[in-house]
């Protein structure tokens, strides 16, 4: 009995080593990230995942693809703007595949591709712009750039879903006039403030001028006030004018002024 079993299962080993490997190679298992696209015989056969699927060894390949945002640093581009500036941009491009059969069948390398259009987007979009909107327009140019990219990687199911210029690097020549030019600027601002200003102390005095040119006393009673004032440090000399209104004329008249504003 032992015998005969021994020679039955001689020709069966083989044939279920050989299952083994081809229910090995034939069950796949992906990720919930992830997307495996499939190739019978040279054509696209369709695209399988998340989870566990099966595959015919030697006649479907197999090629799986990462559906996870990618951020991709863009290296630094040297920019000569509209009005003649050269500046070094650095930017980052975030991208993702959102149709993983385009990605293999349309583009030989997307990572590659979305990577060097992002260069030769970022210094066309630059290269129309001047200086002064670079550094203060970056939100418009991360988007415009974004919708650009977008509409060229489309066709091979990239989504570019963000775009970030990180720096934007000046010449030093440049840093000096730009310093230069905000300097003179605050510089008019001050002049301007200071010269408002003047204006509305000169509206005051004239209606103070006119205030005291209806009441003469009052002016005498400025002056007074004045003195008094000079009269606490107790270093200096004051040289009055000799025509002055008495003491007591001037007592009357301020009581009198008192009198009218109650």
């Amino acid at each position: 009995m032992n015998i005969f079993a021994s020679q039955f299962a001689s020709p069966l080993l083989p044939v279920l080593i050989l299952v083994i490997l081809i229910l090995s190679q034939s069950i796949k298992m992906v990720n919930e990230y992830e997307r495996v696209v499939i190739f019978r015989l040279g054509r696209l056969s369709g695209v399988k995942g998340p989870g566990i699927f099966f595959i015919i060894p030697i006649i479907d390949r197999a090629m799986k693809i990462d559906l996870r945002v990618v951020a991709i640093d863009v290296p630094k581009q040297a920019v000569i703007t509209r009005d003649n500036v050269t500046v070094e941009v650095d930017a980052v491009i975030y991208y993702k595949v959102v149709e993983p059969g385009a990605a293999i069948t349309q583009v030989e390398n997307y990572t590659f591709a979305t990577s060097t259009l992002s260069q030769t987007t970022l210094r066309d979009v630059m290269g129309q712009m001047e200086l002064d909107e670079l550094l203060s327009e970056r939100e418009r140019i991360n988007k415009q750039i974004q919708e650009l990219l977008d509409a060229y990687t489309d066709p091979w199911g990239i989504k570019v879903t963000g775009v970030t210029i990180r720096d934007v690097a000046l010449p030093e020549t440049m840093k000096r006039a730009i310093a230069k030019q905000a300097e003179a600027e605050r510089e008019k601002r001050a002049r301007i403030i200071l010269a408002e200003g003047e204006y509305q102390a000169a509206q005051k005095m004239k209606e103070a001028a006119s205030l005291y040119e209806g009441i003469p006393a009052a002016i005498k009673l400025r002056e007074l006030q004045t003195l008094a004032e000079i009269a606490r440090e107790k270093n200096l000399i004051v040289v009055t004018q000799s025509q002055a209104i008495e003491a007591g004329n001037v007592a009357a008249l301020s009581q009198a002024m008192g009198e009218r504003k109650k």
